[in-house]
């Protein structure tokens, strides 16, 4: 069978509306099909990128016969391909915690979850590989109608009211993405990225200005930036443990992969980096200093993963190679390592109505093994060595030292403390404060461990040995920033 990029999108939207019919047959195949599609996905990431990197190319697929910029294409390269290949492989392991999760939610309710599911995911790799920018947005649409509704899945909750907020928020980026593409079509007549990249330079620059800010508002939304990101605390909050995790994990990656794939490829203007180092610094500090002040839990993890977007936007605001390699680096680590949070932080606070971190007091006695998982994720996200996040951290911190940003450098730093003593004061209250509460422990299911375990583990291998993945970030970051290949590449599809 031959493998596409095709496949990436085709096979879990048939499965998302099949989902319902094979329910009929067997209520066990709604919870199995998903983790089919998702295996299957993550072992055409591992044959595409291996193709990708051994042979030093990009692949192109045309669809329905029409070759660019005519027609709609998928782009696996080096970077979108690293992106797909992470959301697939990270789908894989959250669909596996949710196997046995929420056994007594009814089975209509199972079949919208994972129908949603797949259509999140879906619309995820649709952002990163599409060579298109309509299509980016209709993708962007596909993932933000399936992040509603999943915000609010559990009724007896305020998610229906965050689901709004997210609502009413969501559509303003979608107003101003759709805006900018009309402005952008206006101005030169193709809707093909690569050939946008190639026309760009002719266009009026008032107008280019009008249109990249535009963007840079919309995907600024997607991507949680300051102070854009008034819907994203009550959204982790709300949403079901395993959703958080694929919000951290990929939704807002691909919001991000929007706001570089415009600035990079699209434009020119390189004017654009400094504020982008500027917003980033300033989520950044923002929402380190309110996780400080969080009491609930889940509230404190989303705050504190707003301040890691904000230290991603900031290093690809600072421009160079070394940075946007660093960028990238923590883009993997914090999908891995926040992803692991959300899931140990699930079960620690799963029979507390109100999810507040003094719930934790004392339970690492309880819960040994899914506590010891949130506190290794802790050290992680923190920046402590031998831990995949040190080293994203380290090279961030190495990169704005090469362009003498010494004022970024300081508050990189300052916040990391603020970090470390809100991460920090949960692991007290977990292992050292004694247990008084009277909320009923729940035990993590098998397959819930393994796949908390598997991100543990990365997490560890990749602290140890970088270079494991290092050599394919190294070329996602060549990738973005060589705009002249992409173009090249895209735009000479089918001509042999």
């Amino acid at each position: 069978m031959v493998i596409s990029p095709v496949q990436y999108i085709a096979i879990p939207l048939i499965a998302a509306f099949l989902i319902p019919l094979f329910g009929k047959l067997n209520k066990e195949l709604v919870r199995i099909i998903p983790g089919l599609v998702l295996l299957y996905l993550s072992y055409i990431s591992v044959v595409l990128m291996n193709q990708v990197i051994s042979q030093n190319t990009m692949i192109v697929e045309i669809i329905a016969g029409w070759r660019p910029p005519w027609g709609i294409n998928l782009v696996f390269s080096p970077f979108s391909g690293f992106l797909a290949s992470l959301f697939s492989m990270l789908g894989f392991i959250i669909w596996m915690y949710t196997y046995n999760f929420k056994r007594e939610v009814e089975d209509a309710q199972t079949e919208k979850f994972y129908v949603l599911m797949m259509m999140l995911i879906t619309g995820t790799i649709g952002i990163v590989l599409t060579g298109d920018i309509f299509n980016m947005f209709v993708f962007l649409e596909i993932t933000a109608i399936s992040a509603y509704s999943l915000t609010a899945f559990y009724r007896e909750r305020d998610g229906a009211e965050a689901a709004f907020k997210y609502l009413l928020v969501g559509s303003f980026a979608s107003f101003f993405i759709l805006l900018a593409i009309v402005l952008l079509y206006s101005q030169v007549g193709t809707l093909n990225m690569a050939d946008i990249a190639q026309k760009m330079p002719d266009v009026n620059p008032y107008m280019k200005g009008v249109i990249l800010m535009l963007f840079f508002v919309g995907f600024g939304i997607e991507a949680e930036m300051f102070p854009l990101n008034g819907w994203a605390p009550d959204v982790y909050t709300q949403a079901p443990g395993p959703i958080g995790a694929i919000f951290a994990g990929m939704v807002v990656k691909a919001g991000i992969y929007g706001l570089v794939r415009v600035i990079f490829t699209l434009f020119d203007v390189h004017e654009i980096f400094p504020l982008l180092m500027i917003m980033g610094v300033i989520t950044m500090a923002v929402s380190e200093v309110i996780a400080l002040r969080q009491g609930k839990l889940k509230r404190m993890l989303a705050y504190s993963s707003i301040g890691q977007m904000g230290l991603v936007l900031v290093a690809f605001g600072i421009g160079t190679h070394e940075a946007v390699f660093a960028a990238i680096f923590l883009m993997f680590n914090h999908a891995v390592i926040k992803s692991l949070l959300f899931l140990s932080g699930t079960y620690l606070v799963y029979h507390s109505k109100e999810k507040n971190i003094s719930d934790l007091d004392g339970i690492g006695k309880s819960l040994p093994f899914t506590s010891f998982l949130f506190a290794l994720g802790s050290l992680a996200i923190v920046g402590l060595p031998p831990f995949a996040g040190f080293w994203s951290k380290l090279y961030i911190l190495m990169a704005a030292a090469d362009v003498r940003l010494i004022a970024v450098i300081a508050i990189i730093l300052a916040v990391s403390v603020v970090e470390i003593v809100y991460y920090f004061r949960v692991l007290h209250r977990i292992y050292f404060r004694e247990r008084i509460s009277t909320i009923e422990i729940k035990i993590p299911s098998f397959n819930a461990k393994i796949s908390m375990l598997i991100l543990a583990i990365v997490i560890i291998v990749i602290g140890v040995y970088p270079d494991l993945i290092s050599g394919l970030i190294e070329r996602a970051a060549t990738d973005l920033l060589d705009k002249q290949h992409y173009i090249q590449s895209v735009l000479s599809v089918g001509l042999h």
